[in-house]
């Protein structure tokens, strides 16, 4: 059957204005003969407040968490108020917010006696946001003339135990998904289902990680066979660079699935990393529109790499990394530091952005984020301890105060130059490169630079890219 997956974002649900939008975006499609399947991410800072929540729950101030949880409940209430007309369905609704804010501050109550948040409580809080806002908006369809329904992902996503992170079992999530949704939608029923979540085979919610609502609505999209996922945000699609490091910044009408997934890792906000993977393998078409200007046609995403597409299509960022050095004249020829390294940097829980190694064998160094950076360095030094007193290793040092910089096109592929052109051009600006990575893809150049050069790398590298078109 014919359908389309339509993922809705925090500031596209996050006022009775931008849900106006959802509805007629909505009902666009179903009253044109398409069936839409909607996720929705919680309204725009309800995450965050519910996070705020776990902390002062943890921290005993009772205070902080009701008055939290009362402005959760008075936004959702403002933007039903706004959008619906007295009677049964705007005082069911309101019912509903009601009752979820009151579980919300019972579990605060049980962290504040406890005097902890264990990650397993900690997503059973988050959850409500994406579920309230599933309800509020369809209730709002509902009363448009959709036959819409109200759907946990947790009856559908089902995940391992790794709370606020957790991975899909996807062959039972598959199961369920076209057992259980896939007639809804055949019966002309328009389900509104929560990001972000899922839940272990017992039941007990669980969350994908945070900016999980787009790996949700892939998975739904890749199990429900849909013509084409849609992510609605707030921004007319993906750009060459971020706009606020350079003004010039554009809309790209085509990226590949690889492509896309090199700028969404390397610090592109427009997807989450995870979003494509689900989708791959059945060549579905992803694409990033804008809920307040509807009828631009946003950036296509697709299997396809572009025949002659130019060398740099975009460059992006990430800041709030450090990067760690492990050197040491001993080290050459010795099997296994490297790996150790890793597995340790693993058990800190930190994940590895880029690696560079020199082929003298004699050190290398790899990036993680700012947050797990001491807690990496001791884990690894505790393991190379006896190569540090043999002074085989003479250190893990840590920079600070650094940012990755990655250049993505598929037209670099194959294409002989382009590394030249790039460094030359920061080496024309005066930028100093500290490391350097390219991936097997051959898709994308990433490399490391003092934070103060960030700005003036972006800037430079966005020239070679806007002077291919």
């Amino acid at each position: 059957m014919n359908n389309i997956t339509m993922k809705f974002g925090g500031t596209s649900v996050g006022s009775a204005e931008a849900i106006e939008n959802v509805v007629a975006i909505v009902k666009r499609s179903c009253d044109g003969g398409t069936p839409v399947a909607v996720v929705v991410s919680a309204m725009s800072g309800v995450t965050d407040m519910l996070l705020r929540a776990v902390k002062a729950a943890v921290n005993s101030d009772r205070w902080e968490y009701m008055s939290l949880a009362t402005n959760i409940r008075d936004k959702h209430e403002e933007a039903i108020t706004q959008l619906l007309e007295p009677g049964e369905r705007r005082d069911a609704i309101l019912h509903t917010v009601t009752t979820m804010t009151h579980q919300l501050t019972e579990l605060c109550e049980a962290i504040n006696i406890l005097g902890e948040a264990t990650p397993r409580i900690s997503d059973a809080i988050v959850s409500f946001g994406e579920r309230l806002s599933c309800r509020l908006v369809a209730a709002v369809l509902k009363d448009r003339g959709l036959d819409a329904q109200a759907l946990d992902a947790s009856a559908f996503i089902v995940t391992n135990g790794h709370y606020q992170n957790a991975e899909p079992f996807w062959d039972i999530t598959e199961k369920r998904i076209q057992e259980n949704l896939l007639p809804l939608l055949a019966q002309g029923i328009t389900p509104v289902i929560t990001g972000f979540i899922g839940a272990t085979p017992d039941g007990v919610i669980t969350t994908l990680g945070r900016g999980g609502s787009d790996f949700s609505a892939a998975i739904f999209a890749a199990f429900l066979e849909s013509a084409e996922l849609i992510i609605w945000t707030d921004v007319d699609g993906v750009m060459t660079t971020d706009p606020r490091l350079d003004p010039r910044a554009k809309v790209l009408p085509y990226v590949s699935y690889a492509e896309v997934g090199e700028l969404a890792f390397y610090g592109a906000k427009v997807l989450h990393p995870k979003t494509v993977q689900p989708i791959i393998n059945k060549k579905i078409p992803l694409r990033v529109r804008n809920t307040f200007n509807p009828n631009f046609a946003g950036t296509l995403i697709g299997a396809e790499m572009e025949n002659g597409s130019k060398a740099i299509k975009a460059v992006t960022a990430i800041r709030n990394v450090s990067l760690l050095t492990v050197s040491g004249k001993g080290m050459l020829g010795v099997p296994g530091i490297a790996g150790r390294t890793f597995l340790a940097t693993a058990k800190a829980g930190a994940s590895i952005l880029m690696i560079s190694q020199s082929s003298s064998e004699q050190s290398f160094c790899y990036t993680v984020t700012d947050d797990r950076a001491l807690a990496v360095k001791d884990i690894v030094e505790q393991e190379l301890s006896d190569e540090i007193s043999r002074q085989d290793v003479d250190s893990v040092d840590i920079a600070t105060d650094v940012a990755i910089v990655t250049v993505v096109g598929a037209g670099m592929r194959h294409r002989p130059g382009v590394a030249g052109r790039v460094f030359t051009t920061l080496g024309n600006q005066l930028v100093n490169v500290l490391a350097i990575a390219q991936g097997s893809s051959e898709c994308s150049i990433s490399f490391v630079v003092a934070k103060a050069d960030l700005e003036n790398a972006v800037r430079c590298l966005h020239d070679l890219a806007l002077l291919e078109e």
